[in-house]
């Protein structure tokens, strides 16, 4: 028997039922939700949309495109940090030789 939480989230007027495993992923639910619905908000309040799935696909790619871009930044980083390393053990091994 599945010991999963049971609760409802509302993004955008809509009430969605959804299973959980546990408190803190109905925290991070609760949460995410929050930040949909307040730039739901700031879309409607900003923009002329008069439909909401405008602005449910205009806050979805917000939300995809900050992953991405710290994915990208994520692999830049390494890039950078494996260049360094890399440099430092040539370094290591000239002094060693």
């Amino acid at each position: 028997m599945s010991n999963k939480l049971k609760i409802n989230i509302v993004i955008a007027g809509r009430t969605y039922p959804l299973s959980v495993n546990n408190t803190k992923e109905e925290e991070g639910m609760r949460k995410a939700a929050s930040a949909i619905n307040k730039l739901i908000s700031m879309y409607e309040q900003n923009y002329a949309v008069s439909d909401k799935q405008d602005v449910l696909a205009m806050s979805a790619l917000q939300f995809a495109s900050k992953l991405e871009i710290l994915s990208l930044d994520k692999n830049d980083t390494k890039k950078e940090e494996l260049e360094k390393l890399n440099e430092l053990t040539k370094l290591v091994n000239a002094h060693l030789e």
